[in-house]
């Protein structure tokens, strides 16, 4: 895909994220004057539109500090706020590399049922073998026959070998297979699911140790990625699985996927600016080329409705 269709696209995903800002934003500039009650309308607006409080708060002051008292125009405004959400942005746009000596670099890739995990991972597949690595998945998610089958298939879509066990057998143990498999077979990176269920912590929490241990023995430095899938359309709700998955499972780095299905893709500021947590790639949309690096200045013009 050209940067120009991904930028489009980009655009296109945005679309309700960028019309609900802009709206909420264009009432706060009724007046010519950059003064504190248009400030406080601005800011209101930006927390409306899913940046979260305290992204919110920074622009305010970042525009106090810069366009006090001055004359602005609403484009002039969204060239603003454009500015400070990259400037948030900026410092988590972080490349996934994959640098691990000896090979495979180990992907755990973990995310609430329904976030869109399954479909990311081949994504994520497809898009590390367009540069030319070697990719195998792990079917670690054993309970729900579901996902076995679900990755099964993405995997022969892809083009690209998994490791797969029964239904409700052990995910250590699928993992330890994927590895010595990779290792075999010298492959760059294994992708492995993880169980979605939140319901019981303490469940997965022990479940994703034993993964640890066991990765353990093979490669002391593995897991050397553990990824988050969140689903944009939670908004707010997104941010609290951050809390728990961080807790439970040692988050390393975010995704956020369906961007286009939503007006919450503020929630990617908010996101940013209370954790600090790399953001890898974002995906629009459903086809396997959807996913892709997180450009933070084009997403902060996408996000303000710039075109």
């Amino acid at each position: 895909m050209t940067e120009t269709s991904w930028a489009e696209r980009l655009f296109g995903g945005f679309r309700k994220t960028s019309e609900r800002l802009t709206e909420n934003l264009s009432t706060a500039v009724g007046t010519a004057t950059l003064d504190d009650a248009t400030l406080d309308e601005v800011e209101d607006a930006l927390i409306m539109s899913d940046l979260g409080p305290a992204a919110a708060g920074r622009i305010r002051e970042k525009l106090r500090e810069k366009r006090f008292g001055l004359q602005i125009s609403e484009s002039e405004l969204k060239e603003a706020v454009a500015e400070e959400i990259a400037a948030i942005l900026r410092p988590v746009a972080v490349p996934l590399e994959i640098t691990a000596f000896p090979r495979p670099q180990v992907i755990l890739v973990i995310g609430v049922n329904g976030s869109g995990k399954t479909t990311t991972i081949a994504k994520l597949a497809h898009w590390l073998q367009e540069d030319d690595y070697g990719v195998m998945l792990a079917a670690g998610d054993t309970f729900r026959a579901a996902a076995i089958g679900q990755l099964a298939t993405w995997a022969e879509r892809v083009g690209v070998p998994i490791i797969r066990g029964p239904e409700g057998g052990d995910p250590a143990s699928i993992v330890f297979d994927g590895v010595k498999a990779a290792t075999d077979q010298g492959i760059d990176a294994l992708v492995v699911d993880t169980a979605g269920r939140l319901q019981n912590k303490r469940e997965l929490m022990d479940e994703l140790a034993k993964i640890r241990k066991v990765l353990g023995r093979l490669n002391p430095e593995a897991p050397h990625d553990v990824l988050l899938v969140l689903d944009a359309t939670n908004g707010q709700n997104a941010l609290s699985q951050i809390d728990v998955f961080k807790e439970v499972a040692g988050v390393t780095g975010l995704i956020m996927t369906k961007l286009d299905g939503t007006a919450r893709g503020g929630v990617l500021v908010a996101a940013a600016e209370q954790y600090g947590l790399p953001i890898h790639a974002i995906g629009v949309g459903e086809t396997i080329d959807d996913l892709r690096p997180f450009d933070p200045d084009l997403v902060a013009r996408v996000i303000a409705g710039i075109a």
